[in-house]
């Protein structure tokens, strides 16, 4: 990693613990965020899904597997150049690339409750599906609602499908290739949950948000993985929030949740969970 990157993410990871609440909820004012809040965001409940998703990323963490794949996120693809192929074990992705228990059970209470006060199935897409735990998160609270994921390296697919197969999962639809190409072919007329977790650059995190701003309902929630992973991705999220559709945010870190709800008083959140 670069150093400067990684003192950047230091500095900023000291700002965010500085000027965070960590209330429960005290200080949201509309009503529905913050039952969001403290209903959702600070459930520490262990939910039947848990062990059953943290046994398939510890097969992981153990695998012996080699998978090769084109790595898109690197943003070769933006500058005109061909994307790098890798040829990584799988359990070195998992150790190093899978998102924490944290915030893939935080993505199951955030299904669970959408779930809860919708009158029909869910539509959910996520940008990067890598080796599929966080699929598995955003695709357990219903088997009626559809999760579509997309990744773009075949092999990291594969592997991914299998942890949806050991778990009995049935309701996720893989999109395989570029997430520049791929995308561009998704009309949902509603998008319920969108979890962006692809190229982490500001112009790919900016142009999947505005893909998938049009879908997005009174009811919807976005989240960006990575908010303060650069300054890029923080000017992504600056602009994010400063998008007219955007009525209140929550800057958890390590991800940062999108509302657009126009009966939320607007403003923007700093927490830790």
């Amino acid at each position: 990693m670069n150093w400067k990157i990684a003192l950047y993410r230091i500095k900023s990871y000291v700002r965010h613990q500085l000027t965070a609440w960590h209330t429960g909820g005290e200080g949201v004012h509309s009503p529905t965020l913050f039952y969001i809040v403290r209903m959702v965001l600070y459930d520490d409940n262990a939910y039947y899904a848990y062990p059953k998703i943290e046994q398939q990323r510890k097969r992981l963490k153990s695998s012996t597997a080699v998978v090769s794949h084109t790595d898109y996120g690197t943003g070769a693809c933006a500058r005109g150049e061909n994307a790098p192929v890798q040829t990584r074990r799988v359990a070195d992705i998992a150790r190093t690339h899978l998102e924490s228990p944290s915030i893939g059970q935080l993505l199951f209470r955030l299904v669970n409750y959408l779930t809860g006060i919708s009158q029909e199935p869910l539509t959910i897409v996520e940008l990067g599906t890598s080796l599929g735990i966080t699929t598995a998160y955003l695709a357990m609270p219903s088997e009626k609602n559809s999760v579509q994921t997309y990744e773009g390296a075949e092999d990291v697919a594969d592997v991914a499908m299998q942890v949806w197969r050991e778990l009995g999962i049935q309701n996720i639809v893989p999109v395989i290739g570029n997430i520049d190409e791929t995308l561009s072919r998704y009309k949902a007329k509603k998008t319920d949950l969108a979890f962006i977790d692809a190229n982490h650059t500001y112009e790919a995190t900016m142009r999947y948000f505005r893909q998938l701003l049009p879908s997005a309902t009174q009811h919807s929630i976005y989240v960006i993985d990575d908010i303060h992973h650069s300054p890029e991705m923080e000017r992504a999220w600056h602009e994010i929030q400063a998008t007219k559709e955007v009525t209140s945010t929550i800057d958890c870190y390590h991800v940062g949740l999108v509302f657009f709800n126009k009966h939320y008083i607007r403003k923007h959140y700093r927490m830790r969970i």
